[in-house]
């Protein structure tokens, strides 16, 4: 083929291996790129497509599956993959924006700051859009927490989310937080923000047409955040620690003036505007490059005109530190003094570092100096790669076992197994975590953190907003398609529980290792799962991350997809809690009844609490789901909710305990048990739900009434324990396991 000219200025790199291994690009990769080029890259050259290629930015194993993901709908404003995040029309002429990501392995290296610099850049992909963020969620897993080292990971993850989060004045709202062995090497540390716009207000990351000048905002560029990209696509071992400088440092109070800069500079002057993107991953390089791709143009950028915080700093230093707060804008070549001024206010620097041209070439010059010279279409065309993809064994093996096996729970277990349940951290009261959040600024939380999903308001409008986090990762781990299912079905029904109507999805794919067949089946089957759930609820995938290579020297993480799930709430004033309210009320238990089978047990925390297993079927059935999610908001629309919380971990006899200990008041389970006892009790069948009605509904169309609100017991078959001892389990449990 032809080659591209090469940089006038510039040598072409030793190739070596662990040059090669510093950027994540393999052997034939390279000599793939040398093959589009016609010629060896440049050290800068070849720096910038080692991390426009890695597994963080070119998504090389997880792109080509991403074509069975719904993606349409009658209110989907974005195209998937297009922008920052996507946006969703809620009505009365606003729009919501949203989106989920991973800071995984930086959490692993450093905890506060991983997790600090992952709200940091969640909030920068909404408002690059001019979208208002109002909310963050979280979606957390360590390894068991009597590890002290597991210990201060979480601590520090939670320290750095809140720490963050309360700088921006942005509420923490909701998320989750699951402990399993898998994940001691390799937590994970998932951020997700939902922002608000007017119709009509949002910008694209565009970089417009020639003539466009680049300006880059906010913070000075240092070295921090080098090679994060690639740092993000390879496996965790015992050299990761040294890495340490990939981890970038945060300043919210930055961030802060640079969120309220951005926002309203798209909403008073969007005219100035071509563009504006979020400096992220790949640092200037991806940002510029990517912008470019979108216009169809080239680019040409002069790193000497980037303001940096270090000094002797090397082209390819500046092109791709990911120091965090800041931001590329596209701006109008008439309006290069307006944006400088305006940014001015917010006491924030804005320097133009290069212009759009219309070659089609990534252009970086050092002064005089051309160091890089690559098609565009180069660098955002990285090889994708579909491995063979086989069923692990003992996967498929303990989908198999049949849990009726086991020796069902004895009646005078039937206590002790409810408490021990509900001090598992996987259950218990995360109030240790959401209470180091503001949960409550801004004034827009409805319903708070310990919900099945937290409800937002929206100023000057009727409806609000519904957001929650769902990742069964035990579940994927048995069955990864039935497992993803559960994971969409439990998302939309959290929602719904609100009376909210499940609108859209944005999803946070947590895998090990793609290139071995057992990993590449997990990832494609959820995939394969989560898609035909979210045609199921009408819920289409508007935007999202996959974080794959988590692993460490311990092994892979449980397969954990994340679901990020919005509903519309018709009236916010409607809004439904989990908590029981009055005595007298009664109780009804929506989908099917009391008895279930021994494969209920399956995936679930009993079994694993108990028994010590991860095994089982894991029973999905997608009508009944769709149908439960649509009684739940036509009850809530009616008014005729007290209280719902849908039944999950820990089944039915947790979610009463749990409906009793937030409310403050006991119930007794009138109805009786047939069948298997542990089934009954502790099983996780889906589609289904408690709600709480007052005295004389009528809900047998949809479900069965199973027992009344009062009293300072919670009785249920063999059950009976006193409401505040079961409160003392479920509530402080997580606070004495973090004490170590």
């Amino acid at each position: 083929m032809t080659a591209w000219s090469p940089p006038a200025d510039a040598a072409p790199a030793v190739a070596t291996d662990e040059v090669l291994a510093q950027i994540a690009l393999s052997r034939e990769e390279y000599a793939l790129a040398c093959e589009m080029l016609g010629r060896a890259p440049s050290d800068v050259e070849l720096g910038m497509i080692g991390a426009l290629w890695s597994e963080h930015c070119g998504y090389k194993h997880s792109r080509p599956l991403f074509r069975h993901f719904p993606t349409d709908g009658e209110q989907i404003l974005t195209r998937l993959g297009e922008e920052n995040a996507g946006a969703i029309d809620i009505g009365g002429g606003m729009v919501a924006v949203m989106k989920i990501e991973s800071h995984n392995h930086p959490s692993a290296i450093e905890p506060y700051e991983g997790a600090a610099t992952g709200v940091g850049g969640i909030v920068r992909d909404i408002f690059a859009m001019g979208a208002q963020p109002i909310a963050l969620l979280d979606s957390l897993r360590f390894g068991p927490l009597d590890d002290p080292r597991n210990r201060r990971l979480c601590v520090g993850v939670v320290e750095g989310i809140g720490g963050y989060g309360n700088c921006l004045g942005i509420p923490t709202v909701g998320g989750e937080l699951v402990i399993g062995e898998s994940y001691s090497g390799n937590p994970l540390v998932n951020a997700m923000c939902l922002g608000i716009a007017p119709s009509g207000s949002l910008i694209s990351a565009t970089a417009g047409p020639p003539g466009t000048l680049l300006m880059i905002v906010g913070a000075d560029t240092g070295r921090d955040g080098l090679h994060g990209a690639t740092f993000a696509s390879v496996e965790l071992d015992e050299s990761s620690a040294e890495r340490r400088p990939a981890v970038q440092v945060g300043n919210p109070f930055l961030e802060k003036s640079l969120m309220d800069a951005c926002v309203g500079l798209v909403r008073e002057h969007r005219a100035w505007l071509e563009g504006l993107q979020d400096c992220g991953a790949a640092g200037i390089t991806s940002s510029t490059v990517e912008m470019a791709e979108r216009a169809g143009a080239g680019i040409r950028i002069q790193t000497q005109r980037v303001p940096r915080r270090e000094s002797g700093m090397s082209p390819y230093e500046v092109m791709l530190s990911e120091s965090q707060e800041r931001m590329i804008a596209a701006v109008k070549p008439q309006h290069v003094d307006d944006v400088r001024s305006w940014f001015e206010r917010w006491e924030l620097h804005a320097e133009v570092i290069g212009e759009v041209t219309g070659d089609g070439i990534a252009r970086v010059l050092d002064g005089e100096r051309e160091v890089a010279a690559v098609p565009v279409l180069v660098m955002t065309s990285p090889p994708s790669y579909t491995p063979d993809a086989e069923r692990d064994t003992s996967s498929a093996a303990r989908a198999a076992f049949d849990p009726s096996t086991l020796p069902d729970l004895a009646p005078s277990d039937a206590n002790d197994a409810l408490l021990r349940l509900l001090a598992s951290p996987n259950i218990a009261s995360k109030r240790w975590v959401y209470r180091q959040y503001d949960h409550m600024v801004g004034t827009s939380t409805v319903v708070a953190p310990g919900s099945d999903a937290s409800v937002l308001r929206i100023r000057g409008l009727q409806q609000g907003l519904a957001v929650c986090t769902d990742g069964p990762g035990r579940a994927v781990e048995v069955d990864p398609y039935a497992g993803a299912v559960r994971a969409v079905s439990e998302a939309a029904r959290n929602v719904a529980c609100t009376g909210a109507r499940p609108a859209a999805v944005t999803d946070c794919l947590n895998f090990a290792n793609p290139e071995r067949p057992a990993i590449y089946h997990q990832l494609q089957e959820s995939i394969k799962g989560m898609a035909d759930a979210c045609r199921a609820f009408g819920t289409p995938v508007v935007s999202g991350n996959a974080s794959l290579y988590n692993e460490s020297e311990d092994g892979p993480v449980t397969p954990t997809p994340v679901v990020g799930m919005l509903g519309i709430i018709s009236d916010v004033r409607q809004a439904v809690r989990m908590a029981f309210q009055d005595e007298g009320d009664e109780v009804w238990l929506l989908g099917s009844g009391l008895e279930q089978e021994a494969s209920s047990l399956g995936g679930s925390e009993y079994l694993q609490l108990q028994h010590g297993m991860s095994a089982g079927p894991i029973d999905v059935d997608l009508e009944a789901e769709t149908r439960l999610v649509d009684a739940l908001v036509e009850l809530a629309e009616a008014g005729a909710l007290k209280s719902a919380h849908d039944c999950s971990d820990g089944g039915l006899a947790v979610a009463l305990a749990e409906c009793a200990i937030t409310g403050g008041v006991g119930l007794t389970v009138d109805a009786d048990i047939v069948g298997r006892l542990d089934a009954a009790l502790f099983g996780e069948a889906g589609a289904r739900a408690i709600v709480s009605t007052p005295p004389g509904a009528d809900l047998t169309r949809m479900g069965v009434k199973i027992g009344t609100v009062g009293g300072d017991r919670i009785q249920l078959g063999p059950i009976d324990v006193p409401l505040d001892e079961a409160s003392e389990a479920w509530s402080q449990a997580l606070a004495k396991l973090l004490a170590g």
